[in-house]
């Protein structure tokens, strides 16, 4: 059954219908499943298909931006009942979610974004192809917890790199935690280039985060 609600929210947001996604995000809950792995099964990989036809020209802005209502407004329904009683916790912290300088993609960081934020942590979103000296720049300045950052390609990877070198010169590595994702993205690069946690999709982002600030 849980299969089934699953598809419906995959094929509801490929399909653009945003009717349809509200309407599987409510099976969902009447049927016990927890919103995160109704995320992590059904809506992430709908968005993830949704920005591999964007990348290979067969689908448009127009659309993409119809598939992400889909997506916010199933997530809300996912998300209402956590949302309250993760807020009635306090924040866990705060983190700075971002699509690395050079990259241009930023469906994957929204999600995370979103789950952080539904896990009580406080977000901050600077966006897509964000420089790495305004990352570490608003670090410093709004005292964060955690850094993250999503390189969707090969040739940005570098940029994250180059967040932790900054954070060290800037003497604000050890008051913050730095983790890394993304496709190309390897634990192994994670460890090689200094970072703290290494996610490859929005759930374990959360595992990972809440496992830093503990």
């Amino acid at each position: 059954m849980s299969q089934d609600i699953f598809e419906r929210l995959k094929s509801a947001v490929e399909g653009l219908d945003e009717e349809a996604a509200v309407a599987a995000a409510r099976e969902a809950i009447d049927a016990g499943i927890d919103p995160f792995e109704a995320i992590d099964k059904g809506l992430s990989p709908a968005m993830q298909t949704i920005s591999d036809l964007f990348d290979e020209g067969e689908m448009y802005v127009p659309q993409i931006l119809i598939a992400a209502e889909a997506f916010d407004s199933a997530m809300k329904v996912l998300m209402e009942k956590l949302s309250v009683e993760e807020a009635s916790k306090g924040k866990r912290g705060k983190v700075i979610v971002h699509t690395v300088q050079g990259d241009i993609h930023d469906i994957g960081k929204g999600i995370v974004g979103t789950m952080m934020a539904a896990n009580g942590f406080e977000v901050i979103d600077l966006g897509r192809d964000v420089p790495v000296e305004e990352v570490v720049k608003v670090a410093q300045e709004q005292n964060v917890d955690i850094v993250t950052g999503s390189a969707l390609m090969t040739t940005t990877m570098p940029s994250q790199r180059d967040i932790v070198n900054l954070l060290k010169e800037e003497g604000y590595r050890d008051k913050c935690k730095v983790m890394f994702g993304g496709a190309p993205v390897t634990k192994e690069w994670v460890d090689q280039i200094g970072g703290d946690g290494f996610a490859d999709n929005a759930a374990d982002a959360v595992v990972v985060a809440k496992e830093l600030v503990e």
